[in-house]
């Protein structure tokens, strides 16, 4: 049984990690830990919210939750912190509140499940689960909401060294 699930599971991985990978070439992906870190304080944000302000907070933190993203130039501020960025390959552009939306609708889906009285709980760390494990299985780092937007998040650096280089390329 446990090796049904594990070839069902690396199906999967091998499904997913194709889906994307020509459109990122180049790109190099951002650190696990530095993505984990800055999910975490978009995290914290969203609890604060959930639970500082009566009646609007839950509405406040899923819409944080989708649109975080499409901030400050692709930049939640838990990526922000962390140095991070999201972009778009194919349009060579930062992450738009659409494709924000886009991208992080798999945790919005999980937020929402969570009012599901005694088992709600449990959905957003499946689909946390689901994602990470996806994030690691696949060489671009693209989890499901990034293969749906078509984008990844790379590290701020990379992104500003890559900038320099077109602007000397192209003699500017």
């Amino acid at each position: 049984m446990g090796g049904l699930i594990f070839l069902k599971y690396k199906w999967l991985f091998v499904s997913m990690k194709n889906m994307g990978e020509k459109a990122v070439e180049g790109l190099a992906k951002a650190s696990i830990l530095n993505r984990a870190i800055a999910k975490t304080i978009d995290f914290i944000i969203v609890g604060a919210l959930l639970e500082t302000i009566p009646k609007v907070g839950y509405f406040a933190g899923l819409t944080y939750l989708l649109i975080a993203d499409g901030l400050f130039d692709g930049r939640s501020i838990g990526k922000r912190l962390i140095g991070l960025k999201v972009v778009n390959p194919e349009a060579m552009s930062t992450c738009s509140f659409k494709e924000s939306i886009i991208r992080n609708f798999p945790f919005a889906v999980g937020y929402i499940l969570m009012e599901i009285p005694l088992i709600g709980f449990i959905f957003p760390i499946i689909i946390l689960i689901l994602e990470g494990l996806l994030t690691i299985g696949s060489s671009t780092g693209m989890r499901v909401g990034d293969e749906l937007a078509k984008t990844q998040v790379i590290e701020e650096k990379t992104a500003k060294e890559e900038s320099r280089t077109e602007k000397i390329v192209e003699g500017g």
